[in-house]
């Protein structure tokens, strides 16, 4: 591969502005996204190689970001273990979820296969994309698609029936987890046999359950899933939303990089976090709602920790929200990439 700002900051070497790419930066913020989306389902627009690279691939030239972010979904395991469901304008549906069911785990059915077409999309974008453009890989992290799982539709944003079903049954609560993290790992190596570049895995929910909880619970799961990655050589950055000063004990062992939330400062978060983890984020995505000087003006308060923090990434603290401006969005990709981050080479 070409000189990438992005991998060389991953593995510690000096760059001139941080590199930057966004969280569902491949979606709605886009109209060329939109414009194929009028004609094409979710469902389709996966199941199309062709389809699935171009939409992968529309925010390295539109907003001109520093990586491209397969297109999918974090659901793509729960798909893969049998579990039906659809996509629907107020999110995923599932026809069963695992809560309404006296026996849950005999419900589930791994069957790796359905995973493929993920992996071509995968085999499409490598062929296309830029010589200097890392592809990330990802997956959910257990807490987050086990939510989805249990509930099915989130009808609250803290999933209070997939939380009560952890409280009330604990082991067939770490069964689960368990067979999660299986088909996730053979999801992961998938992933990185076809060529990602990076992985990333999403916590998007961690911050629905106490801290000690989630380490007995899911971090061995998680751990499981890191070194698959690392065993890979491939640099992996781990997105635990809401978990606070949890991050103090993440250690290297669980990601290279750290990606950090909008509730959680950068320097608060460089102060606590290990110091051989790299850090992401952590921009609020509704910033992206405000006019072109509010938002150069929380942009300028980045400037002293770039300076001194070379292993960071720019991004948001969670993913492009639906009605974000394309303009803004463009704008805060051309205003790091020309900023004056006072760095020497």
């Amino acid at each position: 591969m070409h000189k990438s700002i992005l991998l060389d900051t991953l593995s510690g070497k000096p760059t001139q502005c941080p590199p930057v790419w966004y969280m569902r930066q491949a979606g709605r913020v886009l109209p060329s996204y939109r414009a194929i989306k009028k004609d094409h389902t979710l469902w389709q627009m996966m199941n199309d190689p062709e389809i699935g690279a171009r939409v992968t691939l529309l925010p390295v030239n539109d907003l001109g970001v520093d990586a491209a972010i397969l297109f999918s979904d974090i659901l793509m395991v729960p798909y893969a273990m049998g579990m039906g469901f659809e996509f629907t304008d107020n999110g995923p549906v599932f026809s069963q979820p695992l809560m309404c069911s006296d026996n849950p785990l005999a419900q589930l059915h791994p069957d790796p296969s359905k995973l493929n077409f993920i992996y071509d999309i995968v085999d499409k974008v490598k062929t296309e994309k830029p010589a200097n453009i890392p592809l990330i890989g990802f997956c959910g992290a257990p807490l987050t698609v086990l939510c989805y799982m249990i509930q099915g539709l989130g009808r609250k944003a803290d999933f209070p029936d997939a939380i009560r079903f952890l409280y009330e049954h604990k082991q067939v609560a770490r069964k689960l987890i368990d067979a999660v993290a299986e088909l996730s790992i053979e999801y992961i190596k998938g992933q990185i046999n076809h060529g990602v570049d990076v992985f990333q895995l999403f916590e998007t929910h961690a911050g629905l359950i106490p801290i000690d909880l989630y380490n007995e619970l899911f971090m061995p799961a998680v751990k499981k899933m890191a070194a698959v990655v690392k065993e890979n050589h491939v640099p992996l950055i781990y997105f635990p939303r809401g978990f606070g000063m949890g991050i103090r004990n993440i250690s290297p062992e669980v990601c290279d990089f750290l990606s950090v939330d909008w509730q959680t400062p950068l320097d608060v978060a460089r102060e606590i976090v290990q110091p051989s983890i790299g850090l992401q984020g952590n921009l609020d995505p509704r910033l992206l709602y405000a006019n072109k000087a509010e938002i150069e003006k929380q942009l300028q308060s980045y400037i002293s920790f770039g300076q001194k923090h070379q292993n960071w990434i720019f991004n948001l603290g969670h993913g492009f929200l639906p009605d974000t401006s394309f303009e803004n969005a463009r704008f805060i990709t051309d205003w790091v990439k020309n900023a004056d981050w006072g760095r020497e080479i």
